[in-house]
């Protein structure tokens, strides 16, 4: 399977969304230094895309030229209930290997819905992602950078306000944007 109109997707959605919208203020310096690791899972089961991740904690703890990674899994949880039903698995796995405190994971999905929103809620785009991914962040680097930003606890409030101004119509099409693919 050719991965790379994958990576090329969930590239331009940090590269127009995430950072073009500013929803991680943080991104962009990452993105720019071309610390950002994307990863495509072939899993086509939970098993294998834990075993997956756990490639890729033991990337992390031994390439300080990785600041963080997304790991794409375009084959498996693509069904948001299951996903998340998923993602304490996950969170365990980190414990397990005793990499607590180092490293947390972000969610992020195609069809990402916070708890007591509506399905097409403008604000469950902050989450929204091309494919189902994991988002493996250094936990020393992000509290670092949450120390150096001002306000950071307004950061989901003004994402919120953001979303809602765009319209749910106007995301969706710049979603989809994202998937299209390369011309020439």
């Amino acid at each position: 399977m050719d991965s790379s109109p994958i990576i090329t997707a969930v590239q331009r959605w940090v590269e127009t969304l995430v950072v073009g919208l500013n929803l991680c203020p943080f991104a962009k310096r990452e993105l720019v230094k071309q610390r950002v690791r994307y990863v495509v899972s072939m899993a086509s089961d939970e098993e294998a895309l834990l075993g997956d991740l756990r490639r890729e904690l033991d990337r992390l703890d031994h390439d300080e030229s990785v600041e963080t990674t997304l790991l794409i899994h375009p084959a498996v949880l693509q069904d948001f209930f299951n996903y998340t039903q998923f993602l304490p698995r996950a969170d365990r796995l980190v414990g397990q290997l005793k990499r607590r405190g180092v490293y947390q994971i972000a969610s992020f999905h195609p069809d990402y819905e916070f708890a007591g929103t509506a399905p097409d809620d403008a604000e469950n785009f902050t989450n929204r992602s091309p494919y189902p991914m994991l988002h493996v962040l250094r936990e020393a680097s992000l509290a670092t950078a949450i120390d150096n930003y001002p306000d950071t606890e307004l950061i989901p409030e003004r994402n919120i306000a953001q979303m809602e101004a765009l319209g749910a119509d106007r995301l969706r099409a710049m979603l989809r944007a994202c998937m299209a693919p390369d011309e020439g």
